[in-house]
């Protein structure tokens, strides 16, 4: 008769067997828990609050990473690889919307760069595991960590208080200065950060706004300034259709969009996967040590360009990042279709540290600098939506086109000229459609828009 530990060992095996097709559906559903997440979480924690959203992704983390840990069936996997996507879809959109609203103005983009921080250190760490426990069923340990991982998340925000923007904007605005004071520091003055606040409404005028049958003045405020909303004079919070369709919000939802899609676009994912088998050759080590390697030049590189978007401008970071990867991507075609190894190396290493300049950090705070309070949630949404989708469709098509092309003209290295074409565009796109955020009170101040004060 078998001891439970036996049994327990029996019903999960070392190994749960895929195939090709098998693995990618399992692998691709932490995308689509992501999309579904980075879609839903905005309009939630614009009317809920950030708080309670960034608790729910404890929520997903913990409930996703349990049955990973315990899946025994590919079934059992998809299904935890969905539920920690909605998670981390979540996070992506609520994170750096909270970090912006609670860092101080003139630090926005060191903070908000940590974000990028954040999400490679989840890589080293986990790829760091992967390579430790990358036997038997200690595989499952690298999955487990999730749970721990939520679990901290979820009793550190415990600790948290919410959004003082939000919370000026849908709740009080005395509650939201003696939060906001809370965390600057009882020592440091406030009034130059909530000015904006004061000319907030009475409750029964905000209900009245809230009224279907005054929508229409409403609206007509809604144009006259965002600041006006950020500043309590909401009507209600905006979801995607009435953001999509609405030609006020139409210049920051291209903009941000189209700076989330350009952080794929450029190529970064494809230098990720496509840099063990250039570096190979060059260095005697393992693959998986190699991955690590790449990993940890892209996190020290993060950490050490974060204080350049509120140093240089996040326009101007954006642009040197998209030049650098372009120039970086036209170098490294021609390196590989020449065979000049040490120079594919090198330009792989420079494609990593230009994208920590501006494309890695930036589009994370755009966002929530580009629009007013009643928009930001559905417009983060919108944002990683699109980066999901192209993440996607990078991932899908790099390695078919890559291989059509090097087929069709022989040798390699071709696809890479097209990463250089799209990042012109991308960086023409960037110098037409984006403003400058940096040093800039509101999104009416980021678009020139003239603030009503009556």
């Amino acid at each position: 008769m078998s001891t439970p530990e036996e049994a327990t060992a029996s019903s999960l095996p070392d190994c749960i067997p895929m195939d090709d097709a098998q693995f990618a559906v399992v692998s691709s559903m932490f995308t689509l828990g992501g999309l579904i997440g980075a879609l839903g979480s905005g309009p939630i924690a614009s009317a809920k609050g950030r708080l309670l959203v960034m608790r729910l992704t404890s929520i997903f983390y913990i409930i996703g990473s349990i049955i990973e840990t315990l899946s025994a069936s590919i079934a059992m996997m998809v299904i935890g690889r969905v539920l920690s996507g909605v998670g981390a879809g979540a996070a992506t959109v609520i994170v750096p919307i909270y970090i912006s609203e609670v860092a101080p103005p003139r630090g926005r983009g060191t903070f908000g760069a940590m974000t990028q921080v954040s999400i490679n250190v989840g890589i080293l760490v986990t790829q760091t595991m992967g390579y430790f426990l990358s036997y038997g069923s200690a595989w499952r340990w690298v999955l487990g960590a999730g749970i721990i991982i939520g679990a901290s998340q979820g009793l550190g925000l415990l600790l948290i208080p919410e959004s003082p923007a939000w919370l000026a904007a849908n709740k009080s605005v005395a509650l939201a200065k003696r939060t906001l004071q809370r965390i600057r520091g009882y020592r440091n003055n406030i009034e130059e950060e909530t000015a904006a606040w004061d000319s907030t409404v009475a409750p029964e005028e905000e209900g009245l706004l809230d009224d279907s049958s005054t929508r229409p003045i409403a609206s007509n405020l809604r144009r006259e300034s965002t600041a006006s909303k950020a500043s309590g004079k909401n009507i209600s919070h905006l979801g995607f259709v009435e953001v999509i369709r609405d030609p006020f919000y139409r210049p920051a939802l291209v903009a941000a969009i189209g700076v989330m899609c350009a952080q794929q676009l450029c190529g970064i994912n494809s230098i990720i996967m496509y840099s063990v088998s250039l570096l190979r050759d060059l260095l005697p080590i393992s693959s998986a040590l190699l991955t690590i390697m790449i990993s940890a030049i892209n996190l020290f590189t993060t950490i050490a360009c974060s204080p350049l978007p509120d140093k240089l401008g996040r326009k101007t970071c954006l642009l040197l990042s998209i030049f650098g990867q372009g120039a970086s991507a036209l170098a490294l075609a021609l390196s590989i279709l020449f065979e000049t190894r040490i120079l594919s190396a090198v330009m792989v290493l420079f494609f990593v540290a230009f994208f920590a300049v501006g494309l890695g950090p930036v589009p994370f705070i755009l966002a929530s600098e580009l629009v007013g309070q009643e928009a930001v949630g559905a417009t983060q949404s919108a944002c990683l939506g699109a980066n999901y989708i192209a993440t996607f469709l990078v991932a899908q098509f790099f390695p078919i086109i890559n291989v059509a092309l090097n087929e069709r003209f022989g040798g390699a290295g071709w696809v890479y000229f097209i990463f250089t074409a799209l990042a012109v565009l991308c960086g023409l796109f960037v110098l037409w459609r984006v403003p400058e955020t940096k040093g800039k009170r509101d999104a009416d101040e980021v678009w020139g828009r003239t603030r009503r004060l009556d």
